[in-house]
């Protein structure tokens, strides 16, 4: 199984078009240790022909273009992108959908609330349907069932149900229900590899435990550093679990429960631009990596 990472900031990416945060100013202008990151998105390939891509964020295009592995070239219109699977129905995870536009019909795999909050909230899949059909839609199961993708060779894939809010469009923003978010297990059933992937965790629940701790990698939330780090850096007013992020420090935090987990390899992904993390010679970084946990970042490659 190889995983290419095409995006690995979280929404707004890294820089922040309209942010001067330190973290943010200082690599527009080139003086922190740090890489651009664009918005969080995976692919996964067992064949490195035909790919399951997680996500479509609003740098998609960008990120194909930086990736020519998904682009054969069999035929005169052509991708290698076989499936898609949206976690969420989040606003940085589903709008490249709308940049995709010229390959539909694509297949898309997703739960029923995404379903929902897609075809009402914010309808891009009605939209579509002017491009050729629009997406070929196929449900998630969230009761433990696996499933697989026809052209998807030898992965087979089971969602689990994250606690979480639906997005501020959602129509059921404040009522949360099962499937608004999901945590992917990745099975590669030739190699016997695993992995399990999760942008937005805010919080280790008993159900996830057996997949963490089975899996070969864990790809999982690393949005924030601290639980009030958007109130300390003056650029919002929540807290990091409000907002359904586990942060990385403090005794019941991301680190302390990775510290836990013998077998896998430990990766964060979806890294807010506020994230002291994102500098390669922070203090913060050297204790990820005292810890043996990598940073996730743009064009990296998992291989399992």
């Amino acid at each position: 199984m190889r995983i290419h990472i095409l995006g690995s900031a979280a929404g707004g990416g890294f820089p922040q078009w309209n942010c001067n945060y330190s973290n943010s100013k200082g690599v527009r202008e080139g003086t922190l240790r740090a890489k651009a990151r664009t918005q969080s998105s995976i692919a996964v390939s067992s064949d490195n022909q035909n790919w399951v891509l997680f996500n479509t964020s609003p740098d998609i295009r960008q990120q194909l273009l930086n990736f020519p592995e998904i682009q054969p070239a069999r035929k005169l219109r052509d991708t290698g992108i076989s499936a898609i699977i949206f976690v969420d129905s989040q606003i940085d995870h589903t709008t490249g959908l709308l940049m995709l536009r010229e390959g539909m019909p694509l297949t898309v795999y997703c739960t029923e609330m995404v379903y929902q909050d897609l075809t009402t909230g914010f309808p891009i899949f009605k939209m579509l349907t002017h491009w050729n059909g629009g997406v070929n839609r196929h449900s998630i199961p969230i009761d433990g069932q696996s499933f697989t993708i026809p052209t998807i060779t030898d992965l087979r894939f089971t969602a689990i149900a994250l606690s979480s809010k639906a997005p501020p469009y959602s129509p059921h923003r404040d009522q949360p229900h099962l499937g608004d978010n999901i945590g992917v297990f990745i099975e590669d059933l030739k190699t016997q590899k695993s992995a399990f992937y999760a942008p937005g965790l805010g919080e280790i629940e008993a159900h996830l435990l057996p997949y963490m701790q089975k899996a070969d990698c864990v790809l999982v939330d690393g949005t924030f550093w601290r639980e009030d780090e958007l109130i300390q850096t003056g650029v919002g007013t929540k807290c990091a679990r409000e907002i359904g992020h586990l942060p990385q420090s403090g005794e019941d935090g991301m680190i302390a429960f990775l510290d836990t987990l013998q077998k896998p390899r430990k990766v964060l992904i979806h890294i807010n631009n506020t994230n002291p993390i994102l500098i390669e010679d922070s203090a913060e970084r050297a204790e990820l990596t005292a810890h043996h946990i990598e940073v996730a970042e743009d064009g990296m490659d998992i291989i399992l």
